[in-house]
């Protein structure tokens, strides 16, 4: 898969999550029993077209892995268990946390990543991202410093990936606190310069160049 990846996207450094390039994005977990929650995961409805995020999943927060999570990863901290999933191929934007978050793969899919010191004035250029493969059952932890967005499908029938974060990251602010790139609890964004949906919203064209597309 790696190999026919990169032969359909010349345009865009792509690596292994098992490769050197992946160590300052963040690290890949060994020792997780991921088994009971991608088999939850599997359960739940994919949508259609485009992609939804649940950042609190009940089912996934009663497995004992929930416990582990919190314990190993967010110092045991409440913590939330959620669910990315869906279709999308594209860069679009890039948010970041004051946290790590911790990506369980329940799907084969690509993570496309920069590094919030490339950010210069609220801008980064896409050639500074690299894009990165994680094979079904892959568990990272995606740094804090670490430009991130939803996950791109390698297949048709979409991708699937649960995420860990402390509790309340990406819900909805209380209030304004006069942070422009502030979007949600604990989340910074910037779209792309191409993302309306996203500008259309408010959050700020910050990334210029290409909208990497990723093909399969």
């Amino acid at each position: 898969m790696i190999n026919t990846l990169k032969q359909k996207n010349p345009n865009i450094s792509l690596y292994s999550v098992d490769s050197d390039e992946f160590k300052t994005f963040g690290k890949v977990i060994t020792g997780l029993d991921t088994a009971e929650i991608i088999k939850a995961a599997e359960k739940i409805s994919r949508p259609a077209d485009g992609s939804a995020y649940t950042p609190s999943e009940e089912s996934f927060e009663k497995l004992s892995v929930a416990e582990e999570i919190k314990n190993k990863f967010f110092g045991t901290l409440p913590t939330q268990i959620g669910y990315c999933q869906g279709h999308n191929s594209f860069l679009n934007g890039a948010e970041w946390h004051m946290s790590s978050e911790i990506n369980i793969a329940v799907t084969p899919l690509v993570l496309i990543l920069g590094h919030i010191w490339d950010i210069e004035n609220g801008k980064i250029d896409s050639s500074s991202f690299k894009a990165f493969y994680l094979p079904c059952g892959t568990v990272a932890e995606i740094y804090a410093t670490t430009l991130h967005f939803c996950p791109c499908e390698v297949e048709n029938s979409g991708f699937g990936c649960v995420v860990g974060l402390p509790l309340d990251t990406n819900k909805p602010l209380d209030n304004a606190v006069g942070e422009p790139l502030l979007f949600r609890k604990n989340k910074w964004l910037i779209a792309h310069t191409e993302n309306k949906a996203l500008t259309d919203k408010g959050v700020i064209p910050g990334i210029t160049g290409e909208n990497f597309k990723i093909n399969y």
